[in-house]
């Protein structure tokens, strides 16, 4: 490989970097809030992102195989189409743009907006999320190195301004005398559909767990550095998330964490006071810089690899000079544009998070079908413990959809009904194509 082609690809530290900061953005800084409506106890709360990271990481270590027998961007869109069907695939590929990635470059965004106004209450936020857009657009359309290296750089700085807030909570933050311990009462509520529904947002957190598998043809030596990338990625985010919320319920009366959005700006509030909140609260804001990148950079990739397999959406497959799928680019900031005028913080929170994860669900269900239909495909990497690490991730995602859906049956069916559409799109404009044809 020449150093040419090696500039223009992704090593295993971008493709860390990539999963990184696909996970850690709005989800950890925004659903504690949330989460307290209904719960109350530290030690259940620190449980809840203790236990979506045992569950990223099974899903980390099932995806690692399929990763790497199917090492090519596009994710679930390969995946399903070759082992269940093409609509299943094409299904999957529709919604890693529109709610995969465009949607939550649109949540990050809105959370940006807000910290940022938060901190320097100048312009409109709704303004301020728009236009953070376009900027990260307009930087991965016109140039991959600039882009790489602006990722792997914001991911860094992410990363350090995050431990900072962390050592600071240690040293200086007031212990608000929240338990964390377990009682006999704790027990019973790990089992409730309190902690099932509180799941749902701590899911969406960890969203991104998967990302490098995407952007797989972008990186060096795939086989061996998706897996890695994964893997690395979701324990150092486990920790990160834990420690985190740790210092939240340490450092912050419960009472103003309720219902709330802005819980690191609430935070940093208690720990710095006014002023070092404000400073907190911007750093924040940048610190979703690289979240929202790597949603800018991914999305285009996977509908680029669409338009090579389907003649009517071929336009997409075009990609410059630079190996940049302009078009595709195109398309999702449309798509986020429209979001970002259409729907609340809240409710593209859960509906997002339905889909993914029946996505996911049926890309883990879609190993056993391989494993029995395809036994003489090459598995450079086999799943840990299987079956059970599999059948975990499926079980721990169902348990999850089942309460969501009995809470919140409007956003449940929502996030169904893209799916849904999403393969009815593919038998009409597909037999209509080969009628065109």
């Amino acid at each position: 490989m020449s150093r040419k082609d090696t500039r223009q690809r992704l090593s295993f530290f971008d493709g860390t970097y990539f999963v990184i900061a696909s996970m850690v953005g709005t989800g950890v800084f925004t659903s504690l809030g949330y989460q307290l409506i209904n719960i109350k106890s530290g030690f259940i709360l620190l449980m809840l992102w203790f236990t979506g990271g045992i569950i990223a990481l099974s899903g980390v270590l099932t995806y690692s195989e399929l990763g790497s027998t199917f090492p090519k961007s596009g994710g679930e869109y390969n995946i399903l189409s070759f082992a269940i069907h093409p609509s299943v695939g094409f299904a999957a590929g529709f919604i890693s743009i529109t709610i995969g990635f465009s949607a939550p470059a649109v949540i990050a965004s809105l959370a940006f907006g807000r910290y940022f106004y938060a901190a320097i209450p100048i312009f409109n936020p709704h303004y301020i999320s728009v236009a953070v857009l376009l900027i990260l657009n307009i930087l991965h359309v016109f140039s991959f190195k600039w882009g790489k290296i602006f990722q792997s750089t914001s991911t860094l700085i992410k990363l350090l301004l995050i431990l900072i807030f962390i050592i600071s909570g240690f040293i200086i933050g007031s212990n608000q005398y929240i338990s964390f311990f377990p009682t006999a009462n704790n027990i019973s509520t790990l089992f409730s559909s309190s902690f099932a529904i509180s799941l749902i947002w701590v899911s969406y957190a960890y969203s991104g767990w998967n990302s490098s598998i995407y952007i797989a043809s972008d990186i060096i030596r795939p086989q061996k550095n998706i897996p890695l990338s994964m893997f690395v990625g979701t324990v150092i985010v486990t920790i990160i998330y834990v420690l985190l919320n740790f210092i939240f319920l340490y450092t912050t009366p419960t009472d103003s964490l309720i219902g709330q959005v802005e819980i690191g700006y609430i935070s940093g509030e208690n720990i710095f006071g006014n002023t070092g909140a404000k400073v907190i609260s911007l750093g924040i804001s940048f610190l979703l810089f690289s979240t929202i990148s790597s949603f800018v950079f991914i999305g285009p990739r996977i509908l680029q690899v669409m338009g090579e397999d389907h003649g009517l959406i071929k336009i997409f497959a075009k990609k410059d000079k630079n190996n940049i799928p302009k078009n595709a680019f195109l398309f999702q900031i449309t798509l986020s544009l429209i979001f970002i005028q259409t729907s609340s913080f809240e409710q593209i929170v859960v509906y997002t998070s339905i889909s993914l994860i029946v996505i996911t669900m049926l890309a883990v269900i879609s190993l056993f079908v391989l494993r029995y239909n395809s036994k003489e495909l090459y598995r450079p990497y086999k799943v840990f413990a299987y079956p059970i690490t599999p059948l975990f991730f499926l079980f721990s995602n169902l348990w999850i959809l089942i309460y969501t859906f009995q809470s919140m049956p409007f956003e449940s069916i929502l996030g169904l009904f893209f799916i849904i559409a999403s393969m009815l799109f593919y038998f009409f404009f597909n037999q209509r194509y080969k009628n065109i044809r």
